[in-house]
């Protein structure tokens, strides 16, 4: 299954809403084969904190299923599979409380996201544990992705982590290309 925006639906009375946001059935039924092992939950305080550009590699590469329960952000999905005409490109969606949207991001694309309101929360369930000698990312600026980021005047909030990451040019990619180049959302 190729990287998908899921447009969750929410059935709506006087009381407010319900949605469901993940059924296995209906998952297997649009040819995801991955089962999602462990959630995991972030807050972001600030506007402007840039968490990414993660993977895990393999034999322990995950896919996600990302949402965002409270605040608002933009979510990256980045090709990292050798061989791929869209190496290094990505696409992005905005993620809402209010839009209830989910992004699906397979195995060999990294992830990463920028908050856009504080007090952000994002949830997102993965394929694998997480384990922390396969843990691996990009360098959030790298000139080759050349993401363009909705960062505030003083630039973004990030982990040490982070800043510390390769950029795509000075690490090799453990991750093949299955034939489907990465599309538009």
């Amino acid at each position: 299954m190729p990287v998908k925006l899921i447009h969750t639906r929410r059935f709506g009375d006087d009381r407010g809403w319900f949605s469901e946001t993940y059924h296995r059935p209906r998952w297997t039924a649009d040819g995801a084969a991955e089962e999602f092992v462990q959630d995991n939950h972030s807050y972001s305080k600030h506007v402007g904190t840039l968490r990414g550009i993660h993977f895990q590699a393999p034999p322990h590469a995950q896919a996600k299923l990302v949402r965002c329960i409270r605040g608002r952000i933009l979510d990256y999905a980045v090709d990292l599979r050798a061989g791929s005409p869209t190496y290094g490109r990505h696409v992005a969606a905005e993620l809402s409380a209010d839009n209830g949207d989910q992004l699906y991001i397979p195995v060999g694309f990294g992830h990463a996201f920028v908050t856009l309101e504080p007090d952000s929360e994002v949830i997102y369930k993965v394929s694998d544990v997480y384990t922390p000698e396969a843990d691996g990312g990009i360098r959030w600026d790298c000139p080759t992705i050349a993401i363009d980021w909705p960062l505030p005047p003083g630039g973004p909030v990030l982990s040490d982590k982070d800043r510390a990451l390769p950029h795509l040019a000075d690490w090799d990619s453990p991750f093949a290309y299955d034939g489907a180049p990465l599309r538009p959302l």
